[in-house]
């Protein structure tokens, strides 16, 4: 049975009783591992702009603008392999598994991709996640190669796109937790100072500390009309700080604030929230949390809604959910003044 969560858009990458049910060999050599995706073959892709797939959804009565769209969206979707389930016990998962596909596609893809679905054609590969105890695993160095096993799949797909789908378009990166772990990576890697850093709209990358440093020639975003630059952010009940939390490293960790898209530590209330969404889908709420920037994290006061107390103080869960509507418009903005600037 499909797990509920509260904010139905991915599986909580935090430690929890479910992610341990199942934990992989100690040792990372000890898996066999699942064949490598075939990204010149669409069913590897979660989302691609020529199919019918969950990016292509919205809530409310709104409507994707992938079909008029001038640039791209890249998406790397967060961790959804937690191990709860039957077979979920191996580093990294298998991207011909069906049912964790399905759940790819009715969780991350529906409810963080579609955000972004009206700034561009949105393509979403399908990788060989790392298994979430990757993170958190006392085998450090087999976390390491899990993740790093994981991420030659989204270089791959990326490198794909770049030579059979972008045709020289601009593109937007977006990515949450694991995603982000991978397409950090990958703009240090493929874009950072390279000559493809042109077509960079902004990148998404959301639900990692990104420190501020890690990129050499890509800033961060620090108005909401500024391109060729990132947004990151990690979100947490005000008050609340993660359990590994250093200030003295944590303040160097790049925060952009979803609701005024600045990096000061300025308070944004409730009010400039355009709307989130929750479990269902359809409804946009309103107004529904704030955001302020504190010391490397974000922080929001917890949102009035059915079942907030049992949520706790990680909002990791409703990182995009809880802004889509303002990450939506802001995309839309920040296209339009790419355009501008190259007139």
């Amino acid at each position: 049975m499909k797990k509920i969560v509260l904010f139905s858009c991915l599986i909580l990458t935090t430690l929890s009783l479910q992610a341990q049910k199942a934990f992989p060999p100690t040792n990372f050599e000890d898996v066999t591992p699942p064949p490598a995706p075939d990204y010149s073959n669409p069913d590897y892709w979660a989302a691609l702009p020529e199919k019918e797939d969950m990016a292509d959804l919205n809530p409310g009565k709104l409507k994707h603008g992938q079909d008029d769209a001038k640039v791209d969206v890249f998406f790397v979707h967060p961790t959804i392999y937690a191990g709860y389930k039957k077979g979920q016990d191996q580093w990294n998962a298998d991207v011909n598994d069906a049912e964790l596909n399905k759940e790819v596609d009715e969780t991350t893809i529906k409810n963080q991709a579609s955000a972004f679905n009206l700034a561009g054609r949105v393509y979403a590969p399908r990788y060989r996640q790392a298994h979430i105890h990757a993170y958190y695993t006392k085998n450090q160095e087999a976390g390491k190669k899990a993740l790093a096993f994981a991420y030659q799949d989204v270089k791959a797909a990326f490198e794909y796109y770049l030579e059979n789908y972008n045709e020289g378009r601009p593109f937007i990166l977006a990515s949450h937790s694991q995603g982000t772990t991978h397409t950090g990576r990958l703009m240090l890697e493929l874009v950072d100072g390279k000559p493809i850093q042109e077509q960079l709209v902004a990148a998404y990358i959301v639900g990692i500390p990104i420190p501020k440093d890690s990129l050499k020639y890509i800033p961060q975003c620090e108005t909401p009309q500024q391109t060729n630059c990132y947004c990151s952010w990690r979100t947490w009940q005000k008050g609340y700080y993660p359990a590994n939390y250093d200030p003295k490293i944590d303040k160097n960790i790049a925060v952009t604030n979803p609701l005024t898209w600045r990096t000061d530590d300025g308070y944004a209330s409730k009010e400039l929230n355009k709307g989130s969404v929750l479990r269902n889908f359809k409804k946009i709420r309103k107004k529904l949390v704030d955001a302020q920037i504190h010391e490397g994290i974000l922080w929001a006061n917890r949102p009035k809604i059915l079942g907030a107390r049992f949520f706790g103080k990680n909002y990791h869960i409703g990182d995009i959910n809880l802004y889509y509507i303002n990450i939506r418009e802001n995309a839309v903005e920040r296209v339009k003044a790419y355009f501008s600037d190259r007139r």
